[in-house]
């Protein structure tokens, strides 16, 4: 038996980009960075519309600047992007059990983009939209 074995090395900054399925996932984790920065965004608001009408004001006057849209035309895509590789693995953390069998997949990843589209409708009707 040797003294010394021989020990692979692995890059610890490329190891991602070998194999396809590496790099989906970690675009994957790096989209939920624009989805932490959004969230923030959002709290900010609901602070300014809780200190009145001239903070409000100010932070949307803040959300028409160019830094302000062009983080939005960036998230937009990125969050899309993660909310839906989510929808698509949600048979995986959820399997449905009915006696001895499972829900197939297709079914509890539709009833998720089910829900969205209805929670994204009944949003856009509240917002004044329809």
């Amino acid at each position: 038996m040797s003294r010394r074995p021989y020990v692979r090395r692995i890059s610890t900054t490329t190891w991602y980009l070998k194999k396809k399925r590496d790099l989906v996932h970690m675009i994957q984790e790096l989209t939920s960075l624009f989805v932490g920065i959004y969230g923030i965004l959002l709290l900010w608001g609901v602070k300014a519309l809780s200190e009145g009408p001239e903070a409000y004001g100010a932070f949307l006057e803040a959300l028409t600047g160019p830094l302000s849209l062009a983080f939005h035309w960036v998230a937009f895509p990125l969050v899309l992007y993660h909310a839906i590789s989510w929808f698509n693995v949600t048979h995986k953390a959820m399997p449905i059990q009915r006696g001895e069998e499972f829900l197939p997949g297709k079914y509890i990843v539709g009833a998720h983009y089910v829900v969205w589209i209805g929670f994204s409708l009944v949003v856009l009707f509240v917002a004044g939209v329809f």
